[in-house]
């Protein structure tokens, strides 16, 4: 199990997960890699790369290399993720940094995208919440478009699956059998949305079914 499926809670699943566009690591390819090449090009040009000279040239290859692995990591481990519950964050490659902000605490998503993000598929996105961290803006979010809008659909199927509580709630106390078969239809379309897991349509199922 990754560090991200530790994160998840009981009945829980990730619906959509994207990091930073690769433009954010793009400086520091294009950086290293001259750094480099101009390394290689100069011990090859001025001592031949051969002897002693030719340790000392991996050596000074070992810090552009370095870095542009190590800015990869940070990348790489810089998560978003849309659970069927929340907006997740994640950053960090040994020291991890989460922040999360509760799906019925999103008041809204801005999205913002120029003519360049839209054709390489980037943009920036700004969650507002009524949480503590109130604005969270994501910088240069790859597939920003569906980002948004998976993100607005978990929101209103946590709102439908509110509503489906609320409603079997009452057909347990007094069950009106009628209503049963259109709960479970209720619950399966919010199953198939992925607002619920398999494994809470079962047990939801089941109790309806109970009270028949």
């Amino acid at each position: 199990m990754g560090y991200l499926e530790s994160l998840m809670g009981e009945y829980e699943g990730i619906v959509f997960k994207t990091r930073r566009h690769w433009l954010a690591i793009l400086s520091t390819i294009l950086v290293n890699s001259l750094l480099s090449l101009l390394i290689i090009v100069g011990c090859v040009f001025l001592v031949g790369l051969v002897g002693p000279w030719a340790l000392v040239a991996l050596l000074l290859l070992a810090f552009p290399l370095g870095k542009f692995a190590l800015d990869f990591l940070h990348w790489w481990n810089e998560q978003y993720v849309i659970t069927n519950r929340r907006v997740v964050q994640v950053e960090g490659i040994i020291n991890k940094h989460v922040i999360d902000s509760s799906l019925e605490k999103v008041n809204d998503v801005v999205l913002d995208q120029s003519l360049l993000g839209r054709f390489l598929d980037y943009g920036e996105v700004e969650i507002l919440t009524a949480s503590e961290i109130g604005v969270n803006r994501l910088e240069r979010v790859a597939h920003p478009v569906r980002f948004k809008t998976e993100m607005l659909n978990q929101k209103e199927g946590v709102s439908r699956l509110e509503s489906f509580r609320s409603q079997a709630e009452r057909v347990k106390e007094a069950p009106p059998t009628q209503d049963i078969p259109g709960l479970i239809a209720e619950l399966d379309e919010l199953r198939k949305k992925g607002v619920i897991t398999e494994e809470e349509f079962q047990r939801e199922k089941g109790e309806l079914l109970g009270k028949l």
